[in-house]
């Protein structure tokens, strides 16, 4: 049986910069309500590394590190059904609202998505029906989580270290 799931709110400020987009979180994030709960991901490493802050940090303070450095959070999803975490699992899927998320945070110049899914859920959903910020680029990078095993560590950081670029 499908769980039909509801994904967490944003995190941001109206002063961001960057979005990073991930599809729906998976059952440990969704448990513990926090953006990249599952320990083995890799997000929280990538981001201590390129916003030089520490990764053991509590998740309040590594969320405050990201607003910082004018980084949202969010998923493409709003609503789904999957059972397990797998992005391959999603079904039913309804995306959350960006002409809102866009209207109140004017200053979005990246959506970076944090893998295939979250591309390709944005594309399907949001693009036909939402005019971006003027200027706004879309990144697609690899996703940082554990079940994606198909990418070295270094390699990963590199592709992620173009984040850093578009907010200096």
């Amino acid at each position: 049986m499908m769980a039909q799931l509801t994904g967490l709110a944003p995190v941001s400020r109206p002063d961001a910069r960057l979005l990073v987009l991930g599809s729906m979180p998976g059952a440990v994030s969704l448990a513990q309500q926090q953006y990249y709960g599952h320990p083995r991901n890799h997000f929280w490493p990538i981001m201590a590394e390129l916003f030089g802050f520490d990764a053991a940090l509590a998740y309040p303070e590594r969320v405050q590190a990201l607003l910082n450095n004018q980084v949202a959070l969010w998923d493409v999803l709003q609503h789904c059904e999957r059972q397990g975490s797998l992005d391959s699992a999603i079904r039913a899927e309804i995306p959350n609202n960006f002409a809102e998320f866009f209207a109140t945070h004017p200053a979005i110049r990246v959506i970076a998505f944090n893998g295939r899914k979250a591309q390709h859920s944005f594309q399907r959903w949001v693009l036909p029906q939402q005019v971006l910020p003027d200027g706004c680029q879309l990144l697609a990078l690899p996703s940082s989580s554990p079940a994606n095993a198909t990418i070295a560590r270094e390699q990963r950081l590199l592709q992620w270290r173009q984040l850093a670029d578009f907010l200096a």
